[in-house]
């Protein structure tokens, strides 16, 4: 196995890479930002998260995956190719590396495709290109011992999609992938703060909202924040104070969702599974595992215990790294054994 092996975890809001042996080397936005009328790439990652919302009509800073999987083949292709030359001029990487992508779980075999095509023909000078689900690198990098014939069960909550999978044998027994995650948070803000306030804020504002007083468990209603967006009205700039207990309102919709789908792939876990979860627990992974309270929430509504992963924001990358440097060993977590290679 080469030293230079890439993990990718892929994502809707951010894509991170690792270098086998280096460690994560790169976390920017997945971004990329295009004039239409010369139809060039003006900016990618994190110079291109700089312009959402502040760009001319010419100009337009999108996003390349929607919910997980590819929504514009060509801007995914542009932003792969930057992000894995750059990380290939960082770590000076001179051979044709292999990757190791992540993929949104119960994708089609259509989704899979155009993952493993986009990586293929980025011209970024890959080798081999293997996919692997998400949530199973989510519990490989949480330390989860997924090769035991132990029921695990792990939700990892993304920028563009939720997984929640229980694991045994090093294969996924039973799963529940949902468009809920993230992004929908930051909408229902934007939507909440629109209602209630008559204030349009951009999705920026929405998500620094979120991080900062989100909270499931709305008990503390003192913690407030000064933000500022357009008034609906008049058309014109205002300030205005929004609290913990108003953030808690705005996201609580699709938070339960996210608590909706744990409990559905626990009905569906057999029953010698059940009795590993609810002594071992369930982890939590991935951005939205920092919301304050989602876990004393799902606890209530399992009963269950719930675990916060080390490091969660970079479980799933750390997954990957992790089968990099066991790939003879755990290859049978891959979700196909096709390949392509340059």
């Amino acid at each position: 196995m080469f030293s230079n092996d890439l993990g990718i975890d892929l994502g809707t809001a951010n894509t991170v890479i690792y270098v086998k042996g280096k460690g994560i080397v790169l976390d920017e936005p997945s971004v990329v930002a295009i004039d239409m009328n010369s139809n060039e790439v003006l900016a990618v990652g994190e110079d291109a998260q700089g312009m959402i919302g502040r760009t001319p009509g010419h100009i337009i800073a999108m996003r390349p995956l929607k919910d997980g999987v590819i929504a514009d083949y060509e801007a995914t292709r542009i932003m792969l190719k930057y992000f894995i030359n750059k990380v290939k001029s960082k770590a000076r990487i001179v051979t044709r590396p292999r990757v190791l992508i992540c993929v949104p779980t119960g994708v089609t075999d259509v989704e899979k495709r155009a993952v493993l095509e986009a990586t293929q023909t980025s011209g970024a000078g890959v080798g081999y290109v293997y996919l692997i689900e998400e949530s199973m690198a989510a519990a490989i990098g949480a330390g989860l011992p997924i090769e035991r014939a132990t029921g695990s069960m792990v939700v990892d909550i993304g920028g563009g999609t939720s997984e929640v999978a229980v694991l045994s044998l090093a294969g996924i027994v039973t799963s529940r992938s949902l468009d809920m995650a993230g992004e929908e948070l930051d909408e229902a803000v934007i939507t909440y703060v629109k209602r209630e306030h008559g204030v349009a804020i951009g999705e920026r504002t929405a998500e620094e909202l979120k991080k900062s007083i989100g909270c499931i468990c709305n008990t503390d209603f003192k913690e407030e924040r000064e933000i500022r967006g357009r008034d609906v009205i008049t058309g014109l700039p205002r300030n205005f104070t929004i609290n913990m207990g108003e953030a808690a309102q705005a996201i609580a919709e699709p938070v339960s969702a996210i608590v909706d789908a744990v409990k559905f792939t626990l009905e569906k876990t057999p029953p010698e599974l059940s009795a590993d979860i609810i002594e071992y627990g369930i982890v939590l992974t991935g951005g939205g595992a920092l919301l304050k309270g989602l876990d004393e929430l799902v606890v209530k509504e399992t009963g269950i215990s719930v675990k916060i992963a080390d490091n969660p924001l970079y479980c799933v990358v750390n997954g990957t790294g992790m089968v990099l440097q066991h790939l003879k060993h755990l290859k049978n977590v891959l979700t196909t054994s096709k390949t392509l290679k340059v």
